[in-house]
């Protein structure tokens, strides 16, 4: 089995933020966005990764080198951003006869991956999917009684279906789903400019093939700021949270959950709830929740809710709701 990755997307709702970090390496609960899939896929059993690139992509490629080093690794540039057909046919040559696994770096999700190690033979792959009540918000699968695929339509206006497609899938016919992927590059682009995968998906279900609907426990969206602000205070409940040995906290109220990381000087204020401090961040006088603070910022006499502040960030004397970038300053 091998997985493909794409990820040549430029984040816009991450700005600014992505305009010197790839968008599946901003951080949430201290750790890339990426790390964690990367991390299912090596429990899983995965070894070669396809990773579709594009903006900021080499520094992906030597964030993989550095921190994956074990693992077979081939990278093939989306010249143009043409959606999620044209980013997955770029994998065909390194595809093989293997399975593949196809995962999106949008979002984080609570899913049983070893289903594609014990998947009965009738099926020809797998499709992960949540419950939810907004479904006009996104792609629904509709099932059969056998909860096999028979088609994604996308935010439907009617209450068809409430299986929301999150991006996450297992192919075992790849044959067939190249033929698909081919057969909608031919059809020419939607509306949006874009070439969608689910419609591969379908040409495969309308020529004999039986992709299984399978659930996830939780499915948490990394793709914009508020989101992985939600995203970081779900991990810190969960996995994440905690307080290294080797920060100092003098004088301050600490409101868990929060994660606060080796190197953190704290003298006064109140930390928390649901607030990451990554390593080496000095808070004087700072009143901070559900947030996010990056490596080696400097905050002091400041009152953030809802924030994220980038690596090396000087801010004095800010109130309020921020969104900074790296090396960011600000004095009030």
């Amino acid at each position: 089995m091998k997985a493909v990755i794409p990820l040549a997307g430029r984040g816009t709702r991450l700005r600014p933020h992505t305009l010197t970090t790839p968008k599946p390496l901003v951080h949430v609960a201290g750790r890339p966005v990426m790390s964690y899939i990367m991390d299912d896929l090596l429990e899983l059993g995965v070894t070669e990764v396809v990773f579709v690139i594009g903006y900021l992509g080499e520094v992906v490629k030597d964030y993989v080198a550095r921190e994956y080093p074990g693992i077979t690794a081939h990278f093939v540039v989306q010249e143009v951003q043409d959606g999620t057909a044209g980013a997955v046919k770029l994998a065909e040559p390194f595809a093989g006869d293997d399975d593949l696994l196809i995962l999106f770096v949008d979002t984080l999700f609570d899913a049983d991956l070893s289903l594609a190690r014990s998947l009965d033979d009738s099926w020809a792959g797998v499709i992960w999917a949540k419950e939810v009540e907004d479904y006009q918000r996104f792609g629904v699968i509709v099932t059969d009684e056998d909860g096999a695929m028979t088609r994604i339509v996308e935010k439907p206006s009617e209450p068809i279906s409430k299986l929301a497609n999150i991006g996450l899938y297992y192919i075992r016919d790849t044959e067939l789903l190249f033929r698909g992927i081919d057969h909608v590059l031919a059809a020419g682009a939607a509306s949006s400019g874009e070439y969608y995968l689910t419609d591969a998906f379908q040409y495969m279900v309308d020529h004999g093939a039986r992709i299984r609907t399978a659930p996830v426990g939780g499915w948490y969206d990394c793709g914009k700021v508020d989101a992985l602000l939600e995203t970081n205070a779900h991990l810190l409940a969960t996995s994440r949270g905690g307080i290294s040995p080797d920060a100092v906290v003098d004088g301050a109220e600490i409101v868990e959950p929060v994660r606060i990381e080796a190197g953190v000087r704290i003298r006064g204020g109140q930390i928390g709830p649901n607030v990451t401090l990554e390593a080496g961040v000095v808070l004087e006088s700072a009143e901070i929740r559900d947030s996010i603070v990056g490596a080696n910022a400097h905050l002091r006499n400041v009152r953030l809710a809802d924030s994220m502040v980038g690596a090396e960030a000087q801010l004095d004397g800010v109130r309020g709701q921020v969104n900074v970038a790296e090396y960011a300053e600000i004095r009030v």
